[in-house]
């Protein structure tokens, strides 16, 4: 069988999104490496948005397809134009929205939802495709039935995550240069946990794994760090340090191999002040960028969010990273409900902090997370294009025109400070330039929204 996968194009409202990065399509190289035995192709989208030309080209039988809640009507007329060239291509979408909302995606274009995790149940769909069999008897899937949606057998989550193939890269060899993030080109990414150990209300990460945590064990880490190319590596799951014991034997095997490549990861802050010298051996090796979502500049912001951190927990991890020379990017999130005050409270606390990569997104109830089914009445819009972290979705004490002013402000005031304390950083600041140019032109299409 041949068998497309495609990334669909970039949500341009999506902050930093093709100017400050864009990373692999990871999932898709996952999933193509799960049919080895089937003739497999990727298409970005992002990259390559000639969709007709590809299918022209390639001719393919299935069509699989991800993405997230801003991209679902995107997907939809994908799968149209898709049943519009050959209605007889199987036509199946993935990943986290038809996981959560797999109704949305009810559509005549569409032949199959993959629930949860991808990687055995497409293999399996694909299998079963080819060899013409009923695709009622896979696991994991959500299938159109005379006038509804019939669900099949939930399907466990992955046990053992080193038994799973590693990212199929070659797929992706014509785009990898159009990898990167900031300065560093290209930049590879890398998966070696899923789920969270955590309940944050904003986010369904958990439940996506069914409140489970798993790991790859450092060895199968380090594997797949000697197979990939790229210097630059960005580890793409939320919880890479949260396993400490697993970090410092990472970080032991690629001291003792002489890996030479540099990092970013994602960190809590908590894990980072319970164990500062996990920041320092990283760094050894060549950690030079963390993503910590801060959220907040007071706890009861934190308790709201139900992060179940502090923000002394906060603060400390900053000076530990600080003071070991591994840079921020730190993320908060400006509630619809904030003040003029709230709002330069927390402007007072990035420049206090000396933050130099700070990221406001506007607080979004997701599809599947727990501030969803709190704040679902109180949407003013569900309109998906607009859960972008940029548009307010939901109700703002300020008028919205003013709401939107202080986000503008807050950016402005944040980005010139941290201007001021890189100027060191050439490259680092004209980045952060393009990020700010872009935020200032995507809030004023929102002012009108």
């Amino acid at each position: 069988m041949k068998i497309l996968l495609i990334q669909p194009p970039l949500n341009p409202n999506i902050i930093g999104a093709g100017i400050g990065y864009l990373t692999e399509p990871l999932a898709l190289e996952i999933i193509a490496a799960s049919i080895p035995h089937h003739t497999v192709e990727i298409l970005d989208m992002r990259i390559e948005p000639d969709l007709e030309k590809k299918l022209h080209s390639f001719n393919p039988d299935i069509v699989g397809i991800t993405g997230y809640t801003c991209d679902v009507y995107s997907i939809i007329k994908i799968l149209k134009n898709i049943k519009k060239y050959n209605n007889y291509i199987l036509t199946v979408v993935g990943g986290h929205h038809a996981t959560m909302m797999p109704e949305d995606f009810y559509k005549d274009s569409v032949d199959a939802i993959a629930i949860g995790e991808g990687e055995i149940t497409f293999r399996e769909l694909v299998d079963a495709y080819s060899e013409r069999q009923d695709l009622r008897k896979i696991k994991g899937l959500a299938l159109p039935d005379n006038g509804r949606l019939v669900f099949t057998e939930k399907r466990d989550t992955i046990d053992n995550l080193d038994l799973m193939p590693l990212a199929d890269r070659k797929l992706t060899s014509r785009y990898r240069n159009h990898y990167f993030r900031g300065t560093w080109r290209p930049v590879a990414s890398l998966m070696t946990s899923k789920g969270c150990p955590f309940r944050c209300n904003f986010c369904a990460l958990w439940k996506v794994m069914g409140g489970k945590y798993k790991t790859r064990s450092a060895e199968s880490v380090v594997n797949e760090l000697r197979q990939i190319e790229e210097h630059y590596i960005d580890f793409a799951e939320d919880n890479a340090l949260h396993d400490l014991q697993r970090a410092e034997k990472i970080y032991e095997i690629i001291k003792a191999e002489g890996i030479k490549k540099t990092y970013k990861l994602y960190g809590r802050s908590d894990t980072i002040v319970k164990r500062p010298d996990i920041i320092e051996k990283w760094k050894e090796i060549g950690m030079d960028l963390i993503l910590i979502g801060l959220e907040s500049y007071n706890d009861k912001g934190l308790e709201n969010l139900n992060k179940k951190n502090s923000i002394k927990n906060n603060e400390e991890a900053i000076r530990i990273l600080q003071a070991n020379g591994v840079e921020i990017a730190a993320y908060f999130i400006v509630d619809p409900d904030y003040t003029r005050e709230d709002f330069e409270r927390l402007a007072d606390y990035v420049v206090k902090l000396k933050l130099t990569q700070p990221i406001f997104t506007v607080l979004t109830p997701l599809p599947g997370t727990e501030l969803y089914e709190q704040k679902h009445n109180e949407l003013i819009t569900h309109n998906y294009e607009l859960f972008d972290f940029i548009h307010t979705v939901l109700p703002t004490r300020l008028p919205k025109q003013e709401f939107y002013q202080c986000l503008a402000d807050l950016y402005r005031r944040t980005y010139s400070s941290a201007m001021t304390n890189k100027v060191k950083d050439e490259k680092g600041s004209m980045e952060s330039e393009k990020i700010t140019k872009q935020l200032f032109t995507l809030l004023s299409k929102a002012h009108s929204a």
